[in-house]
């Protein structure tokens, strides 16, 4: 008997390490490809910046002192920097407005279809899912072209003798929020629609008999039922809102940046190479923080709830 479970454990040992074995090559390509890149950023942020852009290979930690304070050009004294702190706020409050707002139009169009009978449901899948046939830049400019001061709304609203002259939209916040509303609301569709899929309605029918509000079925059956869906939904749409950079470019204007466009400034016209890979780990790891949040919520809901 001994020597049968020694046998196997030799067995399961062989095993593993040809499974290691198996997994090298592809660990070593995840390891290359997506860790390499981080580590080049992460060294260049602690390098000084060349004159015309590019690195000078000595160490410095300028470029993190320059993420949130600014240098006085005359006595050298350290002051907080205002236009990183702003853009900062812009693109938190940016994404997480649009989060708001796709989860607000996500939801009863995700319900909406949940309830179809089965053979309608891929067609109006099939629709939410048209735009992502198209390239981001151009469904950006399709937006553009609506909320402009001579697009299609103010057009519009002079008509019907709403507004005297057209409502300046474009190149501001809205704009921004507008346009990354409509490019990311089928990321939140989606995940909020595979969770209802598998709502069991009963429970709701039972809410009813027990003479619950609609208010009531939603707030204690439907919503944590599908929390699941709403947090990857809000995943989704959260982190690449946080970090765009063609939405704010083409409907800002270049006046109301975002995180993803100070990052770019500094690579090109700023020349920083430093102060841009600086940015860049700093954005990671807020988007990193917010997915530890979302995690850690998940995680104690289900506890919760069982």
């Amino acid at each position: 008997m001994a020597d049968a479970a020694e046998a196997a454990k030799n067995r399961e040992r062989r095993d593993l390490r040809n499974r290691w074995l198996l997994s090298t090559p592809a660990l070593l390509i995840i390891l290359v490809a997506a860790t390499g890149p981080l580590l080049i950023v992460l060294l260049y942020s602690f390098l000084a910046p060349g004159p015309y852009g590019d690195v000078k290979w000595q160490f410095s930690t300028d470029a993190w002192v320059s993420v949130l304070l600014e240098r006085d050009i005359f006595d050298d004294t350290l002051s907080i920097a205002d236009a990183h702190l702003t853009i900062f706020l812009r693109s938190v409050k940016l994404a997480l407005g649009t989060t708001l707002l796709t989860l607000l139009f996500g939801f009863p169009t995700a319900y909406f279809i949940a309830t179809r009978p089965e053979r309608m449901r891929e067609v109006w899948l099939f629709l939410i899912t048209i735009p992502f046939w198209t390239n981001l830049l151009i469904r950006t400019f399709a937006v553009l072209e609506i909320i402009r001061n001579e697009g299609m709304v103010n057009s519009l609203l002079l008509d019907l003798g709403l507004i005297e002259r057209p409502i300046q939209m474009l190149f501001t916040d809205f704009a921004i929020m507008v346009g990354m509303v409509y490019v990311y609301l089928p990321l939140m569709v989606l995940p909020l629609y595979a969770s209802m899929e598998k709502l069991d309605f009963r429970l709701i029918e039972a809410g009813y008999d027990l003479y619950a509000t609609r208010f009531k079925v939603l707030r204690r059956i439907i919503f944590p039922l599908v929390k699941p869906g709403v947090i990857a939904g809000s995943i989704l749409v959260f982190i690449p809102a946080l970090g765009a950079y063609v939405t704010p470019s083409v409907l800002g204007g270049g006046k109301n940046l975002m995180l993803g466009n100070l990052i770019e400034l500094q690579f090109g016209q700023g020349r920083n190479w430093p102060l841009g890979a600086a940015l860049s780990i700093t954005l990671m790891a807020i988007v990193m923080v917010a997915l530890l949040a979302y995690v850690r919520n998940a995680g104690s809901s289900e506890v919760r709830h069982g």
